[in-house]
């Protein structure tokens, strides 16, 4: 791999800033031609008395090529799954098949309205009930709802079932377990449903610890949320006696499945004893993931909390035709319409493209690729939790900073020099100096051996010159920002200097 040289000024030819489209052109030029109005003229002042602008807007003046050039360019300055490796612990940023994006693209899904009349929307009716029964088998949960946008949306679900359940049972409940390698969504969706958090501690495995578990059960308890496998990449060995001890108190266990892709054909939440499981979509099966959306977040839960599901449910008929159905004591909609259903489509195209033996086998290479990357770095970067993981691991940073001086957030930085999109950082909050990576099951070995040569030069430059660590990146668009201050006083509009 070849890394530019940081001494080269960042205004050197070829390395400055870009000019803005509305600094480019001139007055003269043009993309387009006006063809001669063919209807009545109409002043748009006059149609817009007293909602028109006072002044024109600032609008540039260029050709066609400039403009293609514009947007090209933009597109250049964003890293994503097509441009390099993008381990992004936790998050799952695999690279999805285009032949996905073209069943999602046909006409008979993508030009469809949600209020059509049942009769002319079968087959995505038919699709939607496919995916349902997919993801039951895959889940070991029979009943499935796929109207959660995401993955918080569909915890939030799968608690106001919980909650709806234990009303039903004239026992609401006030609390809710998670332990302290949750995924930061848990205990914000405990609180907007209406919960309070008891948070337990993880063992010295990185695993649940049981007496802290049991020690916090009673009958105060609606549920238990758990990864699994965890935030730390660990599959919980105990997870069966989890369970029964959730359920001996009359508590429900709840699985956030955003680490599906570690298990997928391999093991299923609900024969581990989950009453309710949510699923990434955007994350396990194949759909763009990241940039705000879309996403899906479908949940299965127990024969017991299916009357619950939200709905309308599609539904297969006695005829063989498809439908809408209610069950008696659904919590309602909690989506408008059915849910994404461009996510949707995709999700069912790669589960029939894979088919049963190729979702396993995409689980078997994700937990071989983050294994490899794991061993060939532990020795470098401290592993806290050193036992065989699954599709993620969780390195640590703490011993760069002690002995040079040079934090995550350098290496990180300075990561994105050799073409790679750094990892999750700082989280979990369990590990000091957090180094989450994800390789994800669509990596090459080729691919793998670039990140590990990668991790290895940076923690020799740490070790020879610290200093170039704390001023990267060198090669990005934009160099180092302050971030704090990103965010505390963002800057997301261009004003033209005549509007000042």
């Amino acid at each position: 791999m070849t890394i530019r040289d940081p001494r080269i000024p960042a205004d050197a030819p070829g390395r400055g800033p870009r000019a803005l489209i509305f600094e480019t052109g001139s007055p003269e030029s043009r993309c387009f031609e006006i063809t001669s109005l063919d209807v009545p003229e109409v002043s748009m002042d006059e149609a817009l008395a007293g909602h028109s602008r006072t002044t024109p807007p600032h609008l540039p003046h260029v050709t066609e090529g400039e403009i293609a050039r514009h947007y090209h360019h933009l597109a250049s300055m964003n890293f994503g799954v097509d441009t390099g490796s993008y381990p992004l612990g936790s998050c799952t940023m695999k690279y999805n098949p285009r032949l996905n994006e073209d069943a999602c693209r046909l006409e008979g899904f993508a030009g469809l309205h949600p209020y059509q009349p049942i009769e002319t929307v079968q087959g995505a009716l038919g699709l939607m009930v496919g995916l349902a029964e997919a993801l039951a088998e895959i889940s070991g949960l029979p009943g499935v709802t796929l109207q959660p946008a995401a993955g918080a949306h569909g915890e939030f679900s799968a608690l106001m079932m919980f909650r709806a359940y234990h009303t039903a049972q004239g026992d609401p409940r006030r609390r809710v377990i998670i332990p302290d390698a949750a995924h930061g969504t848990n205990p914000a969706t405990v609180a907007m449903a209406g919960y309070e958090v008891t948070t337990i501690p993880s063992d010295a495995q990185g695993a649940v610890d049981l007496d802290a578990l049991r020690a916090a059960l009673d009958t105060d308890v609606a549920a238990l949320m758990l990864t699994n496998p965890n935030t730390l990449g660990l599959f919980d060995p105990n997870i069966v006696a989890i369970t029964e001890a959730v359920h001996s108190v009359g508590a429900l266990a709840y699985c956030d499945g955003a680490n599906m892709n570690a298990i997928m054909g391999k093991a299923r939440p609900g024969d581990m004893g989950f009453d309710a499981l949510h699923i990434n979509l955007h994350k396990t099966f194949s759909t763009p993931h990241g940039g705000g959306g879309p996403g899906a977040g479908p949940v299965c839960v127990t024969a017991a909390l299916m009357p619950y599901l939200p709905g309308p449910l599609p539904v297969r008929l006695e005829d063989g035709s498809f439908g809408l159905g209610w069950t008696e004591r659904s919590i309602g909609r909690v989506r408008s319409a059915f849910g994404n259903f461009g996510v949707l489509v995709r999700a069912y195209a790669y589960v029939l493209a894979l088919g049963g033996d190729g979702l396993r086998a995409a689980s078997e290479q994700a937990v071989l690729s983050a294994n490899y990357l794991k061993e060939k770095l532990k020795g470098t970067y401290p592993l806290p939790y050193d036992r065989p993981c699954m599709h993620e691991f969780v390195l640590s940073g703490g011993l760069l900073r002690k002995e040079y001086g040079v934090h995550t957030l350098d290496v990180a930085k300075r990561l994105l020099d050799y073409g790679i999109h750094p990892p999750t950082i700082y989280f979990p909050l369990i590990v000091d100096e957090a180094i989450m990576f994800e390789p994800t099951e669509t990596e090459s070995l080729e691919d793998l051996d670039r990140m590990v040569a990668a991790m290895l030069a940076i923690a020799a430059e740490a070790a020879t010159d610290p200093d170039l660590l704390h001023g990267a990146p060198y090669d990005t668009p934009v160099r180092r920002l302050d971030e704090a201050r990103a965010a505390r006083q963002p800057d997301l509009r261009w004003q033209s200097p005549s509007a000042e």
